[in-house]
């Protein structure tokens, strides 16, 4: 079956299996589709929209018919949500050898009207779930020897932003998590001594997004969205496949040497 009949770009990934939390709508399907492209196989988490996700499945297995492609159901910032949907994957697919957090929520209110529930709550999902996918996704990597975490931020978490405290927090925590979780990943392989010149390792990246055309940007007036415009030197918002592409770029094997770097993809926004 020839690559454009099936959807495919390049073999960047074949026979690899990637696991995307919330990989089922805007940023999270475009990276879900881009390593699809480069011929992995994805398992995609996400929250209570049974519906869109059978029906993005049915749309990812058409597209791509010799891949697998599954779904799972959690809620990421309850570990013990987090740590079943992992070993889900695992059960179903053999392995994981991508993972990328991207999974989040907000509850946008001034830090004045900001209620408790309001501040846990994102920081759980987008910060501790992405640590506890990372927890188990690291065990199993170390294990093997290979493997690739990329946790998506966002430019919130290098500049902040009025009325987001809560979520540019979680997102600026995940600077620190990736840079720790690269750091250990390295110690531990080379402690087990699978550390070597060939090897392509374990690697754990970041990428953050400035403002991405998704469907949450329906919802925001035209006269915002000029105004947020205003402040990109590329005076447009990115397209879901400009963020993915980077995604599945780290995801590569001919990226092992790339580890516990942060990736701007923000249209010039934060230089």
């Amino acid at each position: 079956m020839s690559e454009q009949s099936t959807g495919l770009k390049g073999n960047k990934l074949a026979g690899r299996t990637a696991l995307v939390t919330g990989g089922t709508r805007g940023i999270g399907a475009a990276i879900t589709r881009s390593l699809a492209e480069q011929g992995a196989d994805v398992a995609m988490g996400y929250g209570g929209d049974h519906e869109r996700a059978r029906q993005f499945q049915e749309e990812m297995q058409r597209q791509f018919p010799e891949g697998t492609f599954t779904v799972h159901s959690g809620n990421v910032g309850k570990a013990t949500d987090a740590r079943q949907t992992f070993a889900d994957v695992v059960e179903q697919h053999g392995k994981v050898d991508i993972l990328v957090n991207n999974a989040g929520i907000t509850r946008d209110r001034t830090v004045l009207k900001m209620e408790d529930d309001d501040w846990d709550a994102v920081l759980q999902v987008n910060l501790s779930g992405t640590f506890y996918m990372a927890q188990a996704a690291l065990k199993h990597m170390l294990e093997r020897g290979t493997g690739r975490i990329v946790n998506v931020s966002s430019i919130i978490g290098e500049m902040g932003n009025v009325g987001q405290a809560n979520y540019a927090a979680s997102k600026s925590g995940l600077f620190g998590l990736t840079k720790t979780l690269a750091r250990e990943a390295l110690f531990h392989l080379e402690r087990a001594g699978k550390l070597s010149p060939d090897s392509i390792g374990v690697t754990v990246n970041s990428v953050t997004p400035g403002y991405v055309n998704t469907e949450m940007v329906e919802a925001v007036p035209e006269k915002v969205l000029e105004k947020i415009k205003g402040k990109i030197p590329m005076a447009r918002l990115a397209n879901p496949d400009e963020i993915a592409r980077v995604v599945h770029f780290l995801c590569a094997d001919k990226s092992s040497y790339i580890t516990g770097q942060v990736w701007g993809v923000n249209g010039g926004m934060d230089m």
